[in-house]
C-alpha cells in the first residue's frame, strides 16, 4: 500500500484502549488547574486505511489534573456505527447522521460531553470518555451539527449551524445554557461551499461561504474542491432577531478556523484566522488524501488574516498579521466575540519555521513569540485555560499534547501563555497520536 502520511510518522494510529495512572509530572501543574483535558482526532482500527485524514475513526484521549497532581490518561474510540463500517451515505440515498467518525473536537455544553464530526449528530461521552450514544437534543436537532459551535462566555449560549451540499445550504442553531435548543433558522443565500468554521461577535454572525465547494468528482470521500468560478463572499447577520444576510465580496481564501470576531466601530465587524490562497489550500489537500507527491507537513501556506467587513457599504479589506504557516488556533475564550489582541497557533515547518512549533501572535504589540517543539516533536492545537483571578487576556495557561517520534512517546506540556514557557510536562503511558481539536473541563462543569 502506498504511503499515507495522515496515519504515518506523527499521525500513525494506536492499536487499543489504555489507562494509567498517578502520571509522572516534571515541573509544577497549577494547582488550580482541576478537571480534564480531553482531545479528539482521526485513529482509525488496525487494517483500516480511509481515503482521507477525516474520515478515520474518532478516539479521544484525556488526562485529569486535580491537586497538582496528573490522576489519569485514557484513550477511547468514540463508538459510532461508522467505527463498525456504517456509511454515512445507505444504498437507498438517504444519510445516517448517526455513521459519524465523531473525529474533529470534543466540547461541553449543558452538563453533556460532545464528541463532533460536522457530517452528522452529536455524540454524546461520559467523562471517563465511554461512548452514550449520539445526542439530537431532545429530537430537535434533525441536520448535522458543525464541529465549531460557539458557547458565549456571558449568557452561555451555544451558537452553532448546519451546512450541506443540498438546499438548505446552512442553517443556523442556538441551544440555552441547558442544552435546548431554542433557535433554528434556514441562512437564506448561502451555497454548497465547505464551512467547517463561523464567527460570532456580540451581535453579529458572520458566515463563511468560500471557493471550496462541492464537487462529486472529488474521489476522496470528502466530497469538495476549489473552484475559481465560485465567488467568495463572507455573511454578516444579526446575531438575534432577523435572518437577514449582508453577503460581501472578498479576496479568493479558504479558511478552515476562525480565530475570533468582533464588532468594530461605525458598524463594522473585525474576524481573524488562517488564510489559504488557492495553492496553500491544494497543497494541504495534497497530504489529507495523501496524493502522490504530498507534501511532508499537513498545513502549507495559511497565514493569519484580519478582515474588516463593513456591512453597511458592503465592503471588506484584509490585512495580513503574520508570515508563518499556521492553523489551529485558540484565544483566551472569555473574550470569544469580544476584542482580543491575543492568540496561539500551531506553526508548521515551511516558510519562517524549520520545525513544528507553537505561536503566540500579540495585535496590539506587534509581538510574536515562538515556541519550537524540538527535533522529532509536534505539538497539537494549544488549549487556553484562564488563571482564576486573572486580568490581562493572556493570564494563564495552554494545555497540549505533544508527539514525539524521537522517544516513541508523549507529554502533556502546560504552558505558561504569557511567554510559553514550560511549567510542567506530564508523561503519557504511549505516544499519542498528533489529533485535531480539544478542550480544558473543569471539575465544576462535569462533576
Amino acid at each position: 500500500m502506498s504511503y499515507q502520511p495522515y496515519i504515518s510518522d506523527h499521525y500513525l494510529p494506536v492499536p487499543d484502549e489504555i489507562e494509567g495512572t498517578d502520571l509522572k509530572i516534571s515541573g509544577t501543574v497549577p494547582p488550580e488547574l482541576n478537571g480534564r483535558y480531553l482531545r479528539n482526532g482521526h485513529n482509525p482500527k488496525p487494517g483500516i486505511t480511509p481515503t482521507h485524514w477525516f474520515r478515520g475513526s474518532g478516539m479521544l484521549h484525556g488526562v485529569e489534573l486535580a491537586g497538582g497532581q496528573a490522576r489519569w490518561y485514557r484513550n477511547r474510540w468514540v463508538r459510532t456505527p461508522a467505527l463498525d463500517g456504517a456509511p454515512l451515505v445507505r444504498p437507498d440515498g438517504s444519510v445516517d447522521l448517526t455513521a459519524s467518525v465523531a473525529g474533529t473536537h470534543i466540547i461541553e455544553h449543558g452538563g453533556r460531553l460532545l464528541a463532533l464530526q460536522e457530517a452528522n449528530l452529536p455524540f454524546e461521552v461520559t467523562p471517563g470518555l465511554d461512548t452514550v450514544g449520539p445526542f439530537d437534543f431532545g429530537g430537535k436537532l434533525t441536520s448535522a451539527m458543525t464541529a465549531h459551535p460557539k458557547e458565549d462566555p456571558d449568557n452561555g449560549n451555544l451558537y452553532f449551524f448546519s451546512y450541506s451540499p443540498f438546499p438548505p445550504y446552512l442553517t443556523y442553531l442556538v441551544a440555552d445554557a441547558t442544552g435546548t435548543i431554542v433557535r433554528s433558522d434556514v441562512v437564506p443565500g448561502a451555497g454548497p461551499s465547505l464551512m467547517h468554521d463561523f464567527a460570532i461577535t456580540e451581535t453579529k454572525v458572520v458566515w463563511l461561504d468560500l471557493p471550496v465547494v462541492f464537487d462529486q468528482a472529488e474521489t476522496s470521500g470528502i466530497p469538495y474542491r476549489w473552484h475559481d468560478d465560485y465567488p467568495a463572499r463572507i455573511g454578516v447577520m444579526a446575531r438575534d432577531g432577523s435572518v437577514d444576510v449582508t453577503w460581501i465580496a472578498v479576496e479568493p481564501a479558504a479558511v478552515l478556523h476562525t480565530t475570533n470576531a468582533y464588532d468594530g466601530p461605525d458598524g463594522t465587524v473585525v474576524l481573524e484566522g488562517p488564510r489559504y490562497d488557492r495553492a496553500g489550500w491544494e497543497t494541504s489537500w495534497k497530504w489529507w488524501v495523501g496524493s502522490p507527491g504530498c507534501p511532508d507537513v499537513p498545513v502549507t501556506g495559511a497565514t493569519a488574516t484580519r478582515w474588516i467587513l463593513d456591512p453597511a457599504r458592503g465592503t471588506a479589506r484584509s490585512t495580513d498579521l503574520d508570515d508563518l504557516s499556521t492553523d489551529f488556533p485558540t484565544i483566551n475564550n472569555d473574550r470569544l466575540g469580544r476584542a482580543s489582541a491575543i492568540s496561539y497557533h500551531a506553526g508548521f515547518p515551511g516558510a519562517g519555521l524549520h520545525e513544528y512549533a507553537l505561536v503566540k501572535l500579540n495585535t496590539t504589540t506587534g509581538e510574536r513569540i515562538v515556541h519550537p517543539a524540538g527535533p522529532g516533536r509536534q505539538p497539537g492545537e494549544a488549549v487556553f485555560v484562564p488563571a482564576a483571578n486573572g486580568i490581562a487576556e493572556d493570564d494563564g495557561w495552554l494545555l497540549t499534547i505533544v508527539s514525539d517520534l524521537r522517544e516513541d512517546a508523549s507529554e502533556l506540556l502546560v504552558l505558561d501563555a504569557h511567554d510559553l514557557s514550560v511549567t510542567a510536562s506530564v508523561a503519557l503511558p504511549r505516544r499519542v497520536p498528533s489529533g485535531i481539536h480539544g478542550s480544558w473541563i473543569p471539575d465544576s462543569r462535569i462533576g
